[in-house]
């Protein structure tokens, strides 16, 4: 039997890249702690509101709303009814990635307290698009799992960029995030997503690992001692 921590090349791509993208997300945030993107955000910002206008308001609006806890929520349950039938393994994940989503952006917004453009609290990272990135991309990758898959894997990650990208531009358009808030949740939204999906990959790995650990014969130098030496009465044992 393989020994658990032997990976394949996939499994090692998935941890590496996700170590790095965790690693680019910890400079971004010591880099915003000091400020040292403000005028990259203002510059960011004065761009976006230069095609401000009544049409593209409610546009932004709509796809802010969509983008958050409402969309989100209907988008999971939608995801969960499609994986069920042929990935259970994914479906069931799905709520506990989300839910273990939720909890890391609001560890890293308590951490890090960093006002929005609109003065609000907590603006960084921007948990819309951290949640939406984990959302989209274990939908995409569940859904597309299989070579016979790989066109509906980069169907669905195309729309899940078109999808990121416009709730992204809209937080900024609102005055909702800064720039760096975005690419905070974007950085760690990706980090969370392959992690994740590396740990509901391996967790069929595991539980074979476990189940034959627990089935395995005692060892030689474990086995009881027999009641009596070979010969011996038991009046003499």
């Amino acid at each position: 039997m393989a020994p658990p921590t032997t990976w394949s090349a996939s499994d090692r791509a998935l941890l590496r890249s996700g170590l790095l993208l965790l690693l680019g997300f910890l400079a971004l945030t010591a880099v915003v702690a000091q400020e040292r993107l403000a005028a990259v955000d203002l510059a960011a910002r004065a761009l976006v509101h230069q095609s401000h206008g009544p049409a593209l308001l409610g546009l932004m609006e709509g796809a802010s709303y969509a983008g958050g806890q409402p969309g989100q929520v209907a988008l999971l349950t939608v995801g969960v009814v499609i994986l069920w039938p042929r990935r259970r393994r994914w479906a069931v994940a799905l709520p506990l990635v989300m839910a273990g989503a939720g909890a890391l952006q609001l560890l890293a917004k308590w951490s890090v307290d960093r006002p929005r453009p609109n003065l609000d609290p907590w603006g960084f990272p921007s948990a819309h698009v951290l949640s939406l990135v984990v959302l989209c991309g274990y939908l995409a990758y569940a859904a597309g799992v299989g070579g016979k898959r790989r066109r509906w894997r980069h169907l669905l990650s195309g729309a899940c960029v078109g999808a990121v990208g416009t709730v992204a531009y809209s937080r900024i358009y609102l005055d909702a995030h800064w720039l760096s808030d975005v690419l905070g949740g974007l950085t760690m939204g990706l980090a969370y997503l392959l992690f994740a999906i590396w740990v509901v990959r391996s967790g069929p790995r595991f539980a074979r690992v476990v189940r034959r650990t627990s089935l395995a014969p005692p060892s030689a130098g474990l086995m009881p001692a027999a009641a009596g030496a070979p010969g011996e009465s038991p009046a003499e044992s």
